[in-house]
């Protein structure tokens, strides 16, 4: 237990902080998700938007030191590169 006014402030804040992060980490995990599902099932439309939004939301989490920046970076380019290859894989030859 802290023992200073100061001390508990900042395990409230650690607390409150923590709490928001963990639901950004987890709300990025499942927008990958669901874009690696939509890739799956080859609904490229669908994927698209998806991938759109979870990059908005990793760059807001980069940007906001939730994830580092070369983890977001690292994520946002997996993503791009599944949907680039689920897209020439389909393509007709």
């Amino acid at each position: 237990m802290p023992n200073s006014t100061s001390a508990s402030k900042r395990m409230r804040q650690n607390a409150k902080r923590r709490k928001l992060n963990r639901v950004t980490k987890k709300v990025i995990k499942t927008l990958s998700k669901r874009t690696m599902a939509s890739l799956a099932a080859k609904e490229f439309d669908k994927a698209a938007i998806d991938i759109k939004e979870a990059s908005s939301r990793i760059d807001k989490a980069g940007a906001r030191r939730v994830l580092h920046p070369n983890t977001a970076a690292r994520r946002k380019s997996k993503l791009a590169r599944a949907y680039k290859a689920a897209l020439a894989k389909s393509a007709p030859a």
